[in-house]
């Protein structure tokens, strides 16, 4: 295909520095972009120091489409009734519990949107998560979805109580109770058992027992041994394993157990698995990147296709070693829940932005987690509040929202999907509506020159993007880095990321604006272009007058080849 024309402008010196990041920074303003979401304008301003081939150029049909579009459903219809600029960006994770694991209602939830299904590895038992997961395999193949399994270790239970009820149990003001490491059956009044036998070490009389983040609060009156006798000073719900803290004078009280952050059960967990093929290993009570690489390491050993380890941010010991926890995953959870038992409660909605800046910044995908609509385990509509707070994490630009026990034990789980996807797509439209697509002054993450160069590829993609207007951004990729690359810009534009690896199509889907096709790929780009552009048209999916920008990280074989290494705007036909 004859190219239109070459355009060569300049932009800062490519780096190959990679500056470190200041955790502590102050989160300043950041500069806004005009998407137009309309017409491809007649200016091209974009910012990159190399020649890069910008084709704005009619993409004419072939004759004949052969091979299959590995669309989506959900993609689809949604693509269909609302048009690129209004397909949701921000990606929905469901926890699949009893109250949502039959074929019929895993399917509801797939279509309400979900993503990526999350399996809690604390409950339930292994043959109940496998069938779980051979029924998404099957929706996936049979109803054409396109919905991750992510298995969520246990971790050290080492900060966890259980009163032995099978219910939450109202703790009264004043009441005395015994939280004890014997060891015994069911249920005891007034007695609560502790998992490990250090569970009293370095513990005072008058220190403060706070139990999941201040569900209920005690007061050490008595230390027994291994046990403490506490007294309730603030009423409330004891649920069943419940996460503790200890406090003194209003600080945390820090304790290093120095026990291995995933225990024998969790390697059985994690060998399961990677048997059964999953996308994602969520690791729970990361406090080092060594435990992340060591899991990593393990997985590319027992696994023929790649499984992304995501990090489970909910310490402080994990909050104070972020930088190099983020560099060693594959992406992070905030697990708010559990990070609110060990800081003040006024600091997690800053911990959350700064979380999620640090993770944009270096290119790792972040899911907002725990009590996003919590009263909706029980009641049919949410708070106000739990519906501002959703639209606050999709103003951060987190690439997921999850829920947990909203969708696994409660009455009303669709629903709550559904406050999610409508709170998600109302924030981004309003984002875009004023303008506030934000470009980062990325912290530089390539190393070797083709690395870099693609890096800047993506950067000046997405600018250019947001400046012409385009419908949409299509990438071919096979193993989604640059994909990737384009998601960290949070483009007004769709990314519609074209693979033909299985694995990278199944972790795409927790990329925020990306949606991931799975397609026969060749070494011929401009025959790939060509073919899926004719395949989409075929399906009704674009139209005359749309125009896209193309990019690719897929390497040539012919040398000829102009596809590689170039951005190129080609206007539907």
């Amino acid at each position: 295909m004859a190219v239109a024309g070459e355009l060569t402008v300049p932009c800062g010196q490519i780096s190959s520095k990679i500056p470190t990041f200041d955790f502590k920074s102050h989160i300043s303003g950041v500069p806004m972009i005009y998407c137009s979401g309309g017409k491809l304008k007649s200016r091209i301003s974009t910012g990159v120091r190399a020649v890069l081939q910008v084709g704005v150029e009619a993409a004419q049909s072939v004759g004949k489409v052969e091979g299959a579009l590995g669309f989506d459903v959900v993609s689809e219809e949604e693509l269909r009734e609302k048009g690129f600029l209004g397909m949701r960006k921000t990606k929905l994770v469901c926890t699949i519990g009893p109250a949502c694991s039959s074929l019929e209602d895993l399917e509801r939830l797939a279509l309400g949107g979900m993503n990526v299904a999350r399996l809690n590895m604390c409950h339930n038992s292994r043959k109940w998560h496998l069938d779980v997961i051979r029924k998404i395999k099957k929706l996936n193949e049979e109803k054409g979805f396109c919905v991750s399994v992510m298995i969520d270790t246990e971790g050290s239970q080492i900060h966890v109580v259980d009163h032995g009820a099978p219910s939450s149990v109202k703790v009264e003001e004043g009441s005395f109770w015994l939280f004890t490491t014997k060891k015994f059956e069911g249920s005891r009044p007034f007695t609560v058992q502790a998992n490990h036998s250090g569970f009293s070490e370095g513990i005072e009389v008058g220190d403060e027992l706070v139990i999941d983040g201040g569900m209920a609060s005690f007061e050490v009156i008595e230390k027994i041994g291994n046990d403490l006798k506490c007294k309730c000073t603030d009423s409330g719900l004891f649920l069943p394993c419940a996460k503790f803290s200890f406090w003194r004078d209003g600080k945390l009280v820090e304790r290093n157990y120095k026990l291995p952050t995933l225990s024998r059960k969790d390697w059985a967990d994690i060998n399961f698995g990677i048997a059964e093929g999953v996308d994602f290993i969520a690791m729970s009570f990361v406090n080092d990147a060594d435990a992340v690489r060591n899991l990593k390491d393990y997985i590319s050993t027992k696994s023929s296709i790649s499984i992304r380890v995501l990090a489970k941010i909910e310490s402080l010991e994990s909050l104070q070693k972020l930088g190099e926890i983020v560099e060693a995953s594959d992406g992070l959870m905030i697990a708010r829940g559990d990070l609110g038992v060990e800081i003040p409660l006024e600091q997690i909605p800053a911990v959350q932005e700064e979380i999620t800046y640090v993770c944009r910044q270096m290119n790792k995908p972040v899911i907002v987690a725990s009590q996003l609509l919590e009263s909706m385990v029980e009641f049919p509509t949410p708070t106000r509040a739990e519906v501002a707070d959703v639209s606050e994490a999709v103003r951060q630009y987190a690439d997921a929202l999850m829920l947990s026990g909203e969708s696994a034990i409660g009455s009303h789980g669709q629903k709550a999907l559904s406050v999610l996807r409508m709170a998600s797509n109302r924030m981004e439209t309003w984002s875009r509506q004023e303008n506030r697509q934000s470009m980062l002054h990325h912290r530089k993450l390539g190393v070797s020159l083709p690395d870099r160069i693609a890096e800047q590829i993506c950067d000046c993609a997405a600018e250019m993007a947001n400046n012409l207007g385009v419908d949409a951004i299509f990438v071919y990729t096979k193993h989604g880095q640059m994909a990737s690359l384009l998601s960290r810009n949070r483009p007004c534009s769709p990314i519609f990321a074209f693979t033909n690896d299985r694995s990278t199509r199944m972790a795409l889907n927790l990329q925020w604006g990306v949606i991931p096709l799975f397609v026969d790929l060749t070494d011929d780009m401009e025959a790939n272009i060509v073919k899926s552009i004719d395949l989409m048209k075929a399906e009704g999916l674009v139209r005359e007058g749309d125009a896209v920008l193309v990019v690719s990280d897929i390497t040539p074989t012919a040398a000829r080849s102009t596809a590689f290494q170039s951005i190129q705007v080609k206007t539907i036909s």
